[in-house]
């Protein structure tokens, strides 16, 4: 079996880095053709294709990430052979990067990652962004999963895996003195200011589905479609916030809001939106294996 050419690996890295051959053999101070070759030589060696042209660009492939993820680990792991041999301290960690839409709640986000939060061994990257957004960045391999309060659109990559993380139920909540003593559900809505979040939402349509089956049109203080701002917006106001319970946990539990109403017919739902790899990041059976 061949060896692995660590010179061949330097060259392939410092390409990716500069995401340009021509800079990159700028930097090693050597032709362009002569780079080219060493990334052939290497492709071989590996039986993949390790980038994409695209015009000017070069693109990792999936396998092109895979190898830049452990010529990382590589180059790294000598710098802290160097570090060690000079009395310095070293660390050698592994990344996982998760991207959640800016919609999901800061407690759920917060429970998904603690299995990982404390490991010294691993260096998390969380980005929060609109679904497009951290799909584009997923396709990209900029991500390892994307986690959701909605399913796959329907457009959408067909070798991508969307897999049911949790459900929570939904509740009115608001201060202790937001609502009269004897509450009427859905009639009271017409009269009670309301914080929803925003059309998008998943539990938005399921809401605006039970007024118009009830013939209620309710009173609309705010739309919202940050769960962040609706939970201080609530706390904040004598409206009631259509949120799951998690979403003021702390609030709750402190007395300053509480549960006037939970709506049994809503649910939230959380996604694991995963793309279907040859190398997977092995942390994300870890993350996930509280929920799948």
């Amino acid at each position: 079996m061949a060896s692995l050419n660590y010179h061949h690996l330097r060259y392939f890295w410092v390409i990716a880095t500069e995401n340009n051959l021509t800079r990159a053999a700028e930097r090693l101070h050597v032709s362009q053709s002569a780079l080219s070759i060493q990334l052939r030589n290497l492709e071989e060696s590996f039986g993949q294709t390790l980038f994409e042209r695209q015009g000017k660009r070069l693109i990792l492939t999936e396998a092109g990430h895979m190898a830049f993820d452990y010529a990382n680990s590589i180059f790294k792991a000598g710098d802290e052979l160097l570090n060690l041999m000079h009395n310095r301290p070293v660390s050698q960690r592994q990344m996982l990067r998760v991207g959640v839409v800016s919609t999901l709640s800061r407690n759920f986000q917060l429970e998904l990652v603690k299995p990982v939060l404390n490991r010294s061994d691993i260096e998390l990257v969380l980005r929060s962004g609109s679904l497009k957004e951290l799909l584009g960045l997923m396709h990209t391999h900029m991500l390892d999963l994307v986690v959701s309060n909605r399913p796959l659109p329907r457009d959408s990559e067909s070798n991508w895996n969307c897999r049911l993380l949790d459900e929570q139920s939904v509740s009115l909540i608001g201060k202790p003195e937001a609502v009269k003593a004897h509450f009427k559900f859905p009639d009271d809505l017409q009269f009670t200011p309301l914080l929803l979040p925003s059309m998008e939402s998943e539990i938005r349509a399921a809401f605006n589905f039970l007024m118009e089956q009830a013939n209620i049109r309710p009173f609309i203080a705010a739309e919202v479609d940050d769960m962040a701002m609706l939970r201080l917006l609530v706390r904040e106001s004598n409206s009631l916030a259509l949120v799951p319970p998690m979403v003021v946990r702390d609030e709750l539990n402190s007395g300053m809001l509480v549960e006037h109403y939970c709506i049994p017919d809503i649910l939230e739902h959380f996604y694991a939106i995963t793309p279907s790899r040859r190398f997977p990041n092995s942390l994300l059976k870890e993350l996930l294996a509280k929920h799948l």
